[in-house]
């Protein structure tokens, strides 16, 4: 099997270069502080600049560094088989309501790169789930039942574009799929044209409600508002237990140049694992992009195995000429699979939230920032009901609360009871374990020059033990799905504060 590279880089980072921009070093004053440099935190700011609003956009790190820049950038409304679901759960009503919310976030997605002539690769296809199994095949009928009562225009076809055999596929018409960062660095343009103020190396850590909104940054500065809006993966100010109501999940892609390839369409199957197939134009060729595996953070078999499991469908499928780009993603997940986009709790009409895409989040997205123009320009919404993080379904929702949180108890108690016989000098060079460390327990990477950095394992967000990533060489949460770098510093929330560093470089 060919090998691809050590540290991966996502295909749609590696093939735009993003304009930089400066930290804040003072106090700020503005309409809106949108925390986020993701596609909905810009876009967000685009359609609040557009109303003439004063509005601030701060990231952490870098402008669409996180989730966004390692999506599979799917523009649909077809989220695997939902519709059925969420036609059984929340009836037909709030189904359509969710159909309707992802095509208007389409539509948006549209009108924005026509209005700016923005060359990003975007292309009208079809959408398809297909199944493999004869055990799909119903769950096929269901879904094309669940289209036909909510008007969805869409099929069921026993032959794809694939160049595989499958039993049966449902198709959802006219969904897309575009190159999102070459579509961001255009309206990031634009929001310097209106005047918005873009900050980077901002670390926004909570929110005082005084008599205005004051988000304090990590620096000491501060940021007086009329709003917030969270557009952070996790929320940045957690006021309404979003941990305990959300779960995180990693997933994979590999990128290939291949022997066959698909003439049109993006395709997912009803089956676990998940395989998703689509294209992006690439060096006048086809990139296929192959994604899928995906698994609760910090769970699993060595995260390595599903870059390899990933590689030998490919191979197998499509036939590899050369394996391009290989990366991850990690996703939230709500209790009921739909989005938390609104009022961070009822009590609180001052700070917004989204979050919870669930892998879809590019048409969400859009959808959440004009939910958010229309609340503070206070107009008329129909989705705000449907996506209000205060909801709480009893059907699924209590089952997966109970289920989700059951998990983190085990893993708290396990990662405690948990005895490492390693030590430091068992390591090889590029590789990290649990080890013993002066005779307690503690995380140790060893670099392919065999440097070495030790941490303590547990995690600064509520005290799970982390484990090893092998595939991004990082330590991760079991339970919340906090992530951190080989030194111990936040990669992905909710936790705040790095892990304590117990040994530098060749400390021992």
């Amino acid at each position: 099997m060919k090998q691809l590279p050590q540290f991966p880089q996502a295909y749609w980072l590696d093939s735009v270069k993003v304009p930089s921009f400066p930290s804040l070093t003072e106090d700020l004053e503005v309409d809106v502080a949108v925390i986020g440099g993701g596609i909905s935190g810009i876009t967000t700011a685009y359609l609040l600049l557009q109303e003439g609003l004063k509005v601030a956009l701060v990231e952490a790190d870098t402008l669409l560094n996180g989730t966004t820049g390692h999506t599979t950038a799917k523009l649909t409304a077809q989220h695997g088989l939902i519709y059925d679901e969420l036609i059984q759960h929340f009836g037909e009503e709030k189904a359509r309501l969710y159909y309707e919310a992802n095509q208007e976030g389409m539509e948006l997605v549209k009108t924005i790169i026509d209005k700016h002539n923005i060359e990003c690769d975007l292309s009208l296809e079809d959408a398809y789930v297909y199944a493999q199994d004869e055990s799909s095949i119903q769950k096929i009928e269901k879904e094309m039942k669940a289209y036909e009562k909510l008007g969805i225009a869409g099929k069921v076809v026993e032959k794809t574009p694939l160049p595989f055999d499958v039993l049966s596929a449902i198709i959802m018409n006219k969904q897309a799929q575009f190159h999102p960062l070459k579509y961001l660095q255009v309206l990031v343009q634009e929001l310097e044209k209106m005047g918005g103020y873009i900050y980077e190396q901002t670390t926004a850590s909570k929110v005082e409600l005084e008599e205005k909104p004051k988000v304090i940054l990590r620096n000491g500065h501060s940021i007086t508002c009329q709003y917030v809006i969270s557009c952070t993966h996790f929320p940045f100010h957690d006021e309404g237990f979003y941990f305990a109501r959300m779960y995180q999940e990693r997933s994979y892609v590999v990128a290939a140049l291949t022997e066959k390839d698909v003439a049109e369409g993006m395709f997912i199957n009803a089956e676990q694992p998940t395989r998703s197939i689509r294209y992006t134009p690439y060096n006048g060729k086809k990139l296929l992009l192959f994604s899928g595996d995906h698994h609760k953070t910090g769970h699993g078999v060595p995260t390595h195995k599903h870059y390899e499991n990933l590689q030998t469908f490919a191979e197998n499928t499509f036939g590899v000429s050369e394996f391009v780009y290989r990366w991850s993603a990690q996703d939230l997940s709500t209790l009921d699979k739909v989005p938390y986009i609104g009022y961070i709790t009822n009590t609180n009409k001052k700070i917004l939230v989204a979050t919870g895409y669930r892998k879809w989040g590019m048409a969400h997205s859009a959808i959440a920032a004009l939910m958010f123009r229309d609340i503070i320009m206070d107009k008329e919404n129909k989705y705000l009901d449907l996506y209000t993080p205060s909801r709480f379904e009893s059907d699924p929702s209590v089952k997966k609360f109970l289920k989700t949180n059951a998990d983190v108890a085990k893993q708290l108690i396990q990662g405690k009871i948990e005895r490492p016989t390693k030590t430091v000098q068992d390591l090889k060079n590029d590789e990290g374990s649990v080890i013993q460390f002066n005779g307690k327990r503690a995380g140790a990477y060893k670099d392919p020059n065999g440097k070495v950095f030790v941490v303590d394992t547990t995690c600064t967000h509520m005290g799970c033990e982390v484990k090893w990533n092998s595939g991004e060489r990082t330590w991760d949460c079991p339970c919340h799905g906090s992530r951190f770098d080989i030194q111990g510093d936040v990669m992905e929330g909710p936790a705040e504060k790095p892990l304590k560093r117990l040994a530098g470089e060749n400390e021992q």
